[in-house]
């Protein structure tokens, strides 16, 4: 056997176990690598204020455990502590409302009538309440699951900030592809995660304040249900209706009509229409202008349905993977295309005549 056979088979046995070691840990590790990489600029920035690299590391570390992951753990634990403390009676009187809202339906709301009342009829008190009980034990395990994960991230994120330059330029002398393909690669992937990531955050933050500024003049957690709004959101077309359509059912069984047309229309014409529609890109065109500053574009709608792809297939971190495998595919396709051809050698006729 030659060495290098040798050397490679080593190679591939001591892979698969490193793969078996750190397999519970590969998802954190890789959207620790793919949040480090959409906010290297930060860090760039960071580090030539700061002086120091570790410095830099630990206050991006700092701003992505406010900005992405407090509002969420905040979420979970007002969510398990209100699904905890659920009164009965109150479910009862809301069940009440609520089917007396049904049977004194306005007439521009008639042609639904019987799906409400089908569903009425399938939702008892008991299981409502049984299911609730049921969710918060879920979203309690969820909670604290999400906590470790999300500590693992950001201490995968720190290391992954601190020591990026070393362990990029470590993967390129082992991949040992040409200068300029790893530079296409590493810009192409580079830009779409940026694009993305500052597109999520620029749409949680702006709509869910906007929604919850509104709720929270009706009385409502402002902070909580904009939280929850934000996260909703960043499901294409169908994220925002969530959230305003259980807030109009719910004020409409309880009479208040008003309040219930309020949500509705400011939902759709205030966040849905304005805001998606003309403010959110261009507050996006302004942060990809002065915080990316790149030229290379990934087609809008590719994004979208490779955000669409991921929620589908890896849940809530399918938002930054599905868009990251996307970009990392075309690139190698970019790859290929550049890929001279090879030479093929002329057929003659007396090849053709055997």
């Amino acid at each position: 056997m030659r060495p290098q056979h040798f050397l490679g088979l080593l190679f591939i046995a001591a892979l698969y176990w490193m793969y078996l070691l750190y397999k519970p840990f590969l998802l954190s590790i890789m959207i620790a690598s793919l949040l480090a990489i959409s906010t290297a600029n930060i860090q760039q920035a960071l580090e030539k204020n700061i002086g120091s690299s570790m410095g830099a590391a630990f206050v991006s570390s700092l701003l992505l455990a406010i900005l992405f992951f407090a509002p969420l753990g905040y979420f979970l634990t007002e969510l398990t502590i209100w699904l905890n403390s659920i009164d009965p009676r109150k479910v009862e009187q809301f069940y009440t409302h609520l089917q007396a809202w049904v049977d004194d339906l306005p007439p521009l709301l008639e042609a639904i009538k019987p799906r409400l009342e089908t569903a009425l009829e399938e939702m008892s008190i008991g299981n409502f309440t049984a299911n609730a009980l049921l969710v918060a034990g879920k979203i309690g395990s969820y909670s604290a699951s999400f906590v470790k994960n999300a500590l693992l991230v950001i201490i995968f994120y720190f290391f992954a900030q601190y020591n990026g330059k070393k362990i990029v330029d470590y993967l390129k002398r082992v991949i040992q592809l040409p200068r300029h393909d790893t530079a296409l690669l590493g810009f192409e992937i580079s830009s779409v995660m940026s694009v993305v990531f500052y597109s999520i955050i620029a749409t949680a933050v702006f709509e869910g304040a906007l929604f919850g500024i509104a709720v929270s003049f009706m009385g409502y957690n402002g902070l909580l249900f904009g939280i929850m709004y934000g996260f909703a959101s960043l499901l294409p077309i169908i994220g925002g209706a969530l959230m305003w359509i259980p807030f109009m059912l719910f004020e409409l069984s309880r009479g208040n009509t008003g309040s219930a047309i309020f949500i509705a229309l400011y939902s759709i014409i205030v966040i849905s229409v304005i805001a998606d529609t003309f403010i959110k890109p261009l507050i996006i065109r302004y942060i990809n202008d002065h915080l990316i500053q790149t030229e290379a574009k990934m087609n809008e709608l590719l994004i979208f349905f490779a955000i669409i792809a991921g929620l589908g297939t890896f849940g809530f971190w399918g938002m930054i993977l599905g868009p990251a495998i996307t970009a990392f595919f075309l690139a190698l396709l970019k790859l290929i295309e550049k890929q001279p051809l090879e030479e093929k050698e002329p057929i003659l006729d007396s090849d053709v005549m055997r």
